[in-house]
């Protein structure tokens, strides 16, 4: 049995599935791991390291945070550890950016190993970090932008992201459930210690 937002479910979810929602804290973490790797892979001519930077965008599409020692840690250590706010945020926005982001990291992988255009791979990769620099430090998701403009224009279904459709639909449900928008629990005006 699982807990999403306060609503339980006994449906279990598939190994290749991407949790929804996610934690914004986790999200904003994993980013700032990205752009640590960017930054080390062009500093220090590190270029094995676009390796395990695009599989770690490879293991977050295909499986969420169960394959991604980046995501793993994120969960596991940093978020606890700092006691960051878990923020629930929609899934399918992120796993889309995570999907932009294996387009980035294969492409940089592409240039430098394929053919030996280092400095075109370098390119790359500062866009990357640029993209996971805003949602690192701003809470900023590029790719989750991305993602709405497209279902405006009807190129993904509305059935995909039913919370990113409406968002006052899940307004709506999660106060009837006692939440507030960000999915955090209704306080009461004078709580009792």
């Amino acid at each position: 049995m699982t807990t999403v937002l306060g609503t339980t479910s006994t449906e279990k979810q598939s190994f290749f599935s991407f949790p929804n929602p996610i934690n914004a804290s986790v999200a904003r973490g994993v980013a700032a791991g990205v752009v640590i790797m960017s930054i080390a892979i062009i500093a220090f001519n590190w270029h094995w390291l676009m390796i395990p930077l695009a599989y770690g965008f490879i293991a977050r599409v295909a499986a969420g945070p169960r394959l991604s020692l980046l995501s793993q840690f994120m969960v596991k250590v940093a978020v606890p550890v700092l006691k960051l706010p878990h923020t629930p945020v929609a899934g399918p926005p992120k796993r889309f950016a995570a999907a932009m982001g294996v387009g980035f990291s294969l492409t940089a992988i592409i240039l430098h190993f394929g053919f030996g255009l280092t400095g075109a791979s370098y390119i790359v990769l500062g866009a990357l970090i640029f993209a996971a620099g805003l949602e690192a430090v701003f809470n900023f998701c590029m790719g989750c932008k991305i993602f709405g403009i497209l279902m405006r224009f009807g190129v993904i279904p509305d059935s995909i992201c039913e919370d990113c459709a409406d968002i006052e639909a899940r307004y709506k449900r999660l106060a009837a459930q006692g939440l507030l928008p960000d999915g955090n629990p209704c306080m009461p005006a004078n709580p009792e210690r």
